[in-house]
């Protein structure tokens, strides 16, 4: 199995409508310990017949996540392209833990950039006996249960708070909010700092450039369009600031690995 994050609102899982009937998904409050590093807790639950399979795919995102599954445990970092390969079998559980952006930072001991497009063993991120609790985990009765046992695992191992978490935090929410942001320089200047500074901050706290964080925004805006209903891509090429409509043609199919119209036509059948 590889990364499944997910986002609540689906917003972020490719092709969201089919993924409702194979698995159920869950969104836990954090303990006030976790709150100043972490989004919330996630549970990930399915119960497939013998021989069916599901490959999940994700579109790019600036999130880490620690997540508990049946087989094994990890870190995964920022993903800067669509990544497929969560193969769902069988029956199974994943507990995760979606940080805020810029939350992993003082858990780790160099900058999140170290882990985009990758995964790392818990113990670089948390000393603690990852197979012990990947295992109470797959055992506890329910999902929430199973998510408050990793929430009272990390409590007490939480280091100390950086304000720098919040400004890593509301910056990704200024960017998601605002498509009039269309490139490193509108950001800088509502920031009220330069693009180079920018561009320092999010490597250390985020783990990708901004020019990465604008277009994500962007193509999860034009992904979420498709499943919801016919999309005038002309339209909203121009929308989302670009140049025209086959450069948002190009920017998707590279990015969520295959064309907006196909993807389309599988959300809405």
């Amino acid at each position: 199995m590889s990364r499944l994050p997910p986002t609540g609102n689906w917003r972020g899982i490719v092709h969201p409508r089919a993924t409702e009937a194979v698995f159920d998904v869950a969104q836990h409050p954090c303990s006030p310990a976790l709150a100043p590093f972490v989004t919330y807790l996630w549970t990930v639950e399915w119960d497939l017949p013998e021989g069916r399979r599901h490959v999940q795919r994700i579109l790019p995102n600036p999130s880490v996540h620690l997540s508990f599954e049946p087989d094994r445990s990890r870190v995964t970092g920022p993903l800067r392209r669509s990544t497929n390969g969560y193969e769902l079998t069988g029956r199974g559980r994943v507990v995760g833990v979606r940080f805020r952006p810029g939350g992993a930072r003082p858990w780790l001991s160099g900058p999140v950039s170290a882990l985009a497009d990758t995964e790392v063993p818990v113990t670089e991120l948390v000393a603690l006996d990852a197979g012990e609790v990947r295992a109470r985990a797959q055992e506890a009765p329910d999902a929430a249960t199973a998510a408050a046992l990793v929430d009272d695992v990390l409590a007490p191992l939480c280091p100390p708070p950086d304000p720098a978490v919040d400004r890593a935090d509301e910056l990704v929410r200024l960017v998601d909010a605002e498509p009039g942001i269309r490139r490193v320089e509108d950001l800088a200047a509502r920031l009220a700092t330069t693009p180079r500074s920018l561009q320092r901050f999010c490597a250390e706290w985020i783990g990708v450039g901004p020019k990465e964080l604008v277009r994500w925004a962007r193509l999860h805006e034009a992904a979420g369009r498709a499943a919801a209903g016919p999309v005038d891509w002309a339209a909203l090429a121009a929308e989302l600031g670009y140049a025209d409509q086959a450069h948002l043609v190009r920017d998707f199919t590279r990015v969520v690995g295959e064309p907006p119209a196909r993807y389309a036509r599988t959300e809405t059948g």
